[in-house]
């Protein structure tokens, strides 16, 4: 039975749309997660930038067909320097995909499948996965702020006294912050991320 990833109530549309997380669940394999490599040029990157979150996704798409299509489970995020390590795993807590992005190189790895490479993570996960994640806007709107490649409209929580943003416009996205971690824990807790065009809607939650 598939599961609310936020209350634990079943889903009516809770079917992932990839054959080869169908097949995972049915043979009760897993992909291991492998450590990302890096380069003599990305080496003082990393020891720039080391963040890691864990949580829960659930995300709402249109296949190629138009049908809508819901993914759900838990992540989590590694990011060293300029290279993240993406994993999603099934509610049961099986790997559904790895997704590791670089600045040179994007590389996903489904279960019983050879891994495949492209120059752009974004349209890896679409061609592969039938929907893609901001893998490179999360990186920043996760902290949070808004990514510093692009024109960004930003509304600061009027609750806040530390100008935390509410809500964030940027390259198509639409980024409402929802909750924040109760002191003495700082960091969003949950975020929603939407776009017209293609639809997509990305839930998140995190837990640390």
């Amino acid at each position: 039975m598939a599961f609310d990833f936020l209350a634990g109530a079943p889903l009516r549309r809770g079917a992932l749309g990839i054959a080869a997380a169908a097949a995972l669940v049915m043979s009760g394999c897993a992909l291991q997660p492998r450590v990302p490599t890096t380069t003599n040029a990305s080496t003082s990157l990393a020891t720039q930038t080391s963040r890691a979150y864990h949580g829960r996704f659930a995300v709402q798409y249109n296949d190629q067909n138009g049908t809508q299509r819901n993914a759900y489970g838990n992540f989590d995020w590694q990011e060293t320097g300029d290279t993240v390590t993406l994993q999603l795993r099934n509610p049961l807590g099986q790997t559904m995909a790895i997704v590791t992005s670089s600045p040179s190189l994007a590389t996903l790895e489904l279960p019983n499948r050879e891994p495949v490479s492209a120059d752009n993570v974004s349209q890896l996960m679409q061609n592969t996965l039938g929907f893609a994640l901001p893998v490179e806007g999360l990186r920043y709107w996760l902290q949070p702020s808004a990514a510093p490649t692009s024109r960004a409209q930003t509304t600061l929580d009027p609750e806040s006294n530390n100008g935390r943003p509410k809500e964030i416009k940027q390259d198509g996205w639409t980024i409402d912050y929802l909750a924040y971690a109760d002191a003495p824990a700082a960091g969003v807790k949950r975020v929603n991320l939407s776009r017209n065009e293609p639809p997509l809607d990305i839930k998140l939650v995190l837990d640390q």
